[in-house]
């Protein structure tokens, strides 16, 4: 039923930054953002809840990028700094309802933005 729409993706040298957003239509607990590389298994990035604004991060993104939400314009986003050219792949937003906010339960979920296309290049 969540309808998201993704934006900000582009094309940048390593170590430069790039801020995704993600428009939400309806209501959700839970958001994060995803991404998949070539011939690669979709995985997640991070994820917030929207009540505690608690934030959580895969070890590869850790300390570099942030993720946060705007509850007036109920939108999610992730800011990227020091990217890496192993950090390009199309990224996607999704969003759950249930109270559990987690990478899995968002994956469960099934709800996904259209996905947004991250390069890095050297």
């Amino acid at each position: 039923q969540v309808q998201l729409v993704e934006s900000g993706g582009g094309s940048v040298q390593a170590g430069g930054s790039l801020r995704l957003s993600c428009a939400a239509s309806g209501y959700v607990n839970c958001m994060g953002w995803f991404r998949q590389a070539p011939g690669k298994e979709r995985e997640g990035v991070a994820r917030i809840n929207r009540g505690s604004g608690a934030p959580a991060y895969d070890a590869s993104v850790k300390d570099r990028f942030t993720i946060s939400l705007d509850n007036a314009k109920n939108t999610v986003y992730l800011q990227m700094n020091n990217l890496k050219p192993e950090d390009t792949a199309l990224y996607y937003c999704a969003a759950a309802q249930s109270p559990f906010c987690a990478l899995s339960n968002l994956r469960r979920a099934g709800n996904w933005g259209q996905g947004t296309q991250v390069t890095v290049s050297l």
